[in-house]
């Protein structure tokens, strides 16, 4: 039997729409998580590169819990164990009240999922920093704040932008686990697609096509952003990850 090929069912109503909106959708969930991400994962890392035990001891269980459980199951975890855990008023609101908690829960549990592993690279760039970079900025009187601030998490950020960008990356192919909790984004639509149209080569062909535009747009970004910043003589290629 040979497949009957409809490249136009594409262009149609409502399956064009259809991906337009999980496009939107998977760039509105991936975009809220890698500020999540970025923000939770570079506070943990610095927290983990401290010579505070309790501080390590703390930021290493984080990092631990949430880096290695299956994105999946945390997803699962969070849209429908969590609610059950909380006082009935609050988990009610989390289930009922919270507009579109689906999404939410997708955006929050891929954040804290990222945040994990970017915290690693956070503390494994500061690492990097030469020892007597910390030891001139607490010569010249600068506090361990401004130390962080102004002289480690600068250079830091700067030697891990390249893997980095593979979280980044990683974070768009990701979204598409929130298909299991009930998000309409690009997988999904594309999914509901092939099921009414039965032109599933074409579907997913074209989800392809969307999923390679977002990671090449995001790698010539980050390459523009590495090429920008980069000190001479710093390299990512020496980092040591502390787990």
């Amino acid at each position: 039997m040979t497949y009957s090929w409809n490249w136009g069912v594409l262009l149609q109503e409502p399956y064009l729409q259809w991906l337009g909106w999980g496009l939107a959708l998977t760039l509105a969930i991936s975009l809220s998580a890698l500020v999540i991400a970025l923000s939770v994962g570079t506070a943990v890392g610095v927290l983990r590169s401290s010579d505070h035990a309790v501080l390590r001891a703390v930021t290493g269980a984080y990092i631990s819990v949430f880096r290695n459980i299956p994105l999946l199951l945390q997803m699962f975890l969070w849209f429908f164990v969590v609610p059950e855990l909380l006082p009935a008023g609050a988990g009610h609101w989390l289930k009922r009240d919270l507009p579109y908690p689906e999404i939410v829960t997708a955006i929050v549990a891929l954040g804290l999922f990222t945040s994990s592993r970017i915290a690693v690279q956070v503390s494994a760039g500061i690492d990097a920093v030469p020892r007597g970079q910390r030891m001139a900025a607490k010569a010249a009187g600068l506090s361990q704040l401004q130390a962080y601030r102004l002289v480690l998490l600068p250079q830091a950020l700067r030697i891990i932008i390249p893997p980095l960008t593979s979280e980044i990356l990683t974070i768009f192919k990701n979204s598409s686990v929130a298909l299991t909790i009930g998000v309409y984004e690009l997988t999904t639509q594309t999914q509901q697609i092939q099921s009414i149209t039965y032109q599933g080569f074409e579907a997913f062909t074209a989800a392809t096509i969307l999923y390679v535009a977002i990671a090449m747009t995001v790698t010539v970004i980050m390459r523009a952003i590495e090429r920008r910043v980069a000190l001479p003589g710093t390299t990512s290629g020496g980092l040591h990850v502390r787990f």
